[in-house]
């Protein structure tokens, strides 16, 4: 059984050449076939040169570097794509992430039958109030949201079976959601693993705390498409139904109240039911208008490539096994 570690990363020149030295005595103690892929996401450091020299020194390693800052979603759909293992491990590069976790991840897909195992940093060494705090409000949310229970849906250490991340389509910036695309998509055994957080040891995080805004945005979105992304006059068509109905039986009440009961009292013009007719019908007409034009953009949209690829490493070398 082969293992493909993806692994995006930006700027992190610093924590390259250790990680791989770790993932590499992993590998070997525990006797695996292993890639390593890397993928620069439009570092301006010397990060592309580090994964060249280490690719250089060890076939294993992989790498893919983006023309510029893609985001993190796009490199590991490009990872995702390259990767050939029957299991694959997703981790980040700034040293955060244990090595050490991967077997017993790995144990889990194979001996457990879970399809995706996400890790859990049950104990966290990063700032309470700027992280911890909206980290667990984002997830209190997701949970709640997705109804996939997972703690930490963040966590860039996961293990996924190949066939979930060939059939996942990671955009945007969905990489957070990954195990509800994962369910969305038909793959329902997801389990969880408490994995120990390290501290950063070098550099800076390259996230602020716009991600949990951009988070909750992205949660809403996710929910949106997965319930209506195929069929979108169902929501839009519903909403347009219900406030065209409440147009029409307001207009129907004033139409019955101005011809039978009151033919001589006020101007329909003057009275408050007729502007809520008004903008009921007019509202419901635009959702309808809103369904429609999303039905025709699912049936007529072209997939366009999110990313540009400047340079490639070892993409088509095999997979080796390297024992101590």
């Amino acid at each position: 059984m082969t293992i493909s570690i993806v692994i995006p990363l930006l700027n992190e020149e610093e924590s390259l050449q250790e990680l791989h030295d770790w993932i590499a005595s992993v590998m070997q103690s525990n006797h695996f076939l292993y890639e390593i892929i890397f993928i620069d996401d439009g570092s301006t450091d010397s990060s592309w040169k580090t994964i060249s020299q280490l690719a250089a020194g060890n076939p294993t390693v992989k790498g893919i570097r983006f023309l510029k800052n893609f985001g993190k979603s796009q490199a590991l759909h490009a990872g995702f794509k390259q990767a050939v293992g029957d299991i694959v491990i997703t981790m980040d590069a700034d040293l955060q992430d244990n090595p050490e976790e991967i077997p017993a991840l790995i144990a889990m897909i194979k001996e457990q039958d879970y399809e995706l195992v996400s890790g859990w940093k049950k104990k966290r060494y990063d700032h309470t109030l700027a992280k911890n705090i909206p980290s667990k409000l984002f997830n209190w949310a997701a949970r709640k949201t997705s109804g996939v229970k997972l703690h930490d849906f963040n966590c860039g250490l996961k293990a996924f079976k190949k066939e979930v991340i060939k059939t996942i389509e990671v955009s945007g910036e969905m990489h957070r959601y990954i195990p509800v695309l994962a369910k969305n998509a038909g793959f329902y055994k997801i389990g969880e693993k408490v994995v120990q957080h390290q501290a950063r040891k070098y550099g800076k995080t390259k996230f602020g705390a716009d991600r949990f805004i951009n988070g909750f945005l992205d949660l809403i979105t996710i929910w949106f498409v997965s319930k209506f992304g195929k069929r979108p006059m169902h929501l839009f068509g519903a909403l347009g139904v219900l406030m065209f109905i409440i147009g029409s039986c307001f207009a129907l009440y004033l139409g019955i109240d101005k011809l039978f009961i009151h033919p001589s009292g006020r101007l329909l013009s003057q009275r408050p039911q007729f502007y809520v007719a008004l903008t009921s019908m007019i509202i419901g007409t635009q959702f309808f208008l809103a369904g429609f034009l999303g039905e025709i953009m699912v049936r007529s949209r072209k997939s366009e490539p999110r990313y540009t690829i400047s340079k490639e490493i070892n993409l088509a070398t095999r997979v080796q096994e390297y024992s101590s």
